[in-house]
């Protein structure tokens, strides 16, 4: 007992200099150099209902605060309650990164809000495909019989910008490189760096070619790898017609695997697939979590700082 009293004697004299550090160190209050916001973590198809409650059912859709700047990667069906948040902060100033330009990845767009606000500027950058660049591939899904209202009913300003893999684009303080992935049609992969942390977004991406080392390149040393992980390994391998072999995603295992050789120290299990449950996907990232210790499963409103 006396020796108790005597630690605790000791502990009180040395708390006035811990109670002024803070007041030295204004830094420790500043906002964190990156923060991610997931709004659509579902891979192919929108996927709503009592199955996907705690995961979420929008499609393809980040957020990203960093330097002052916000940054989107993918216009999924998420980007709809993305953009209605946004408005309440006032006039919307994003640039938008687009990994590639199958629906689940832009379906979004002519129900984002920001796009029809006159005072909102609006930069979209992504690949030029087959001879056709980024405005006039997104013009596409807004034509008749499909849409009932064109791109030119956008009143905010917009601009595309093309970006191609190995390209780099910087936004303000933040600096993005972009890679090409293995996907059906091309995608993009991108590393987004700011203040000393990084962030590599790489949805949409099958494993098994030369891509693999480019994309173990592209995420090195990051503190975030988001990563398709749409299939199981049995799902992925299946023989016959349930084979997914070439239909352009890959596993959480191989997501663990790559995200343990490049460094990365958290990796974000994305790009659910429609039909796998809250349960399912909570089984997956246990199973990756065993290869690398900072793996987690993507869900909608999830924030992650770095």
């Amino acid at each position: 007992m006396s020796a108790t009293r005597k630690k605790s004697r000791t502990l009180k004299a040395k708390k006035p200099a811990k109670a002024a550090a803070p007041k030295v160190r204004p830094a420790s209050r500043e906002p964190k150099a990156i923060t991610v916001r997931f709004w659509g973590v579902r891979g192919s198809l929108a996927a709503p209902g009592p199955h996907t409650l705690e995961v979420g059912g929008n499609t393809s859709c980040v957020e990203v605060r960093a330097g002052g700047e916000t940054i989107i990667f993918d216009m999924g069906t998420g980007l709809r309650p993305l953009g209605a948040a946004l408005l309440k902060e006032g006039p919307v100033r994003a640039h938008l990164f687009l990994s590639h330009y199958h629906w689940d990845h832009i379906a979004g767009l002519p129900f984002f809000g920001p796009a029809y606000d006159p005072r909102s500027e609006l930069t979209v950058h992504g690949a030029t495909r087959k001879g056709r660049d980024v405005r006039q591939i997104l013009s596409g899904q807004m034509v008749d019989p499909y849409f009932p209202v064109d791109l030119g009913v956008f009143n905010a300003r917009l601009r595309f910008v093309p970006m191609q893999g190995g390209g780099r684009a910087n936004v303000g303080k933040v600096v993005l490189y972009a890679a090409e992935l293995n996907h059906p049609g091309g995608a993009l992969g991108f590393r987004l760096e700011c203040g000393g942390k990084t962030m590599v977004y790489a949805t949409d991406f099958e494993h098994g070619t030369s891509a693999d080392e480019r994309l173990v390149e592209l995420a090195a040393g990051a503190d975030l790898l988001v990563f398709d992980a749409q299939y199981t390994p049995a799902e992925y391998d299946a023989t016959g017609p349930a084979s997914k072999k070439g239909w352009g995603h890959s596993t959480y295992e191989v997501g663990a695997q790559i995200a343990k050789k490049a460094g990365v120290k958290q990796l974000a299990l994305y790009h659910h697939a429609p039909d796998r449950d809250d349960k399912g996907i909570d089984g997956l990232a246990k199973l990756a979590k065993k290869i690398h210790a900072g793996t987690f499963a993507a869900r909608e409103g999830l924030t992650i700082e770095l």
